[in-house]
């Protein structure tokens, strides 16, 4: 699965570990994530989303 965490989080200016703090996961997980090597869990995709104000589809997506 793709995703836009990063930019997204970039257009914040937000530092993996900020954002890792503001969705109570690791610095690593957001790292994983970002870089397409761990799909998050249903909860934490929505946290994500929710703290974006974006629907889950807005920033994960399959890979085409």
């Amino acid at each position: 699965m793709n995703n836009n965490l990063k930019k997204l989080r970039d257009e914040l200016n937000l530092s993996q570990d900020a954002f890792s703090s503001k969705v109570d996961v690791s610095r690593q997980t957001i790292n994983s994530i970002e870089n397409n090597k761990f799909d998050p869990s249903l909860p934490l995709a929505m946290k994500i989303a929710n703290f974006f104000d974006k629907r889950i589809e807005d920033i994960f997506f399959e890979q085409e």
